[in-house]
């Protein structure tokens, strides 16, 4: 599992390298979603990209991010190993 970030200022930004190398590509909101394929659709033709619709306004590790993504995110997994 990793992560990246599609602002200027992210510690991890997405590269094409890094969605190479995913399965499956998590995004928050629709615009997250949009930006990534702008940028990148020619990387994500094989790729499962899900929006969670959760807004980007939490800061990290904020124990209410971390609730909803422990809901959303392990149905999308189920079949994973």
């Amino acid at each position: 599992m990793a992560s990246a970030g599609l602002a200027a200022d992210a510690v991890v930004p997405v590269t094409p390298e890094l969605l190479q190398w995913a399965d499956t590509i998590f995004v928050m909101e629709k615009s997250h979603r949009n930006r990534l394929l702008k940028r990148y659709k020619s990387h994500l033709k094989s790729r499962r990209l899900i929006c969670l619709n959760i807004p980007d306004e939490y800061e990290f590790m904020d124990p209410v991010l971390v609730r909803l993504l422990e809901v959303k995110v392990p149905r999308y997994l189920a079949n994973v190993r």
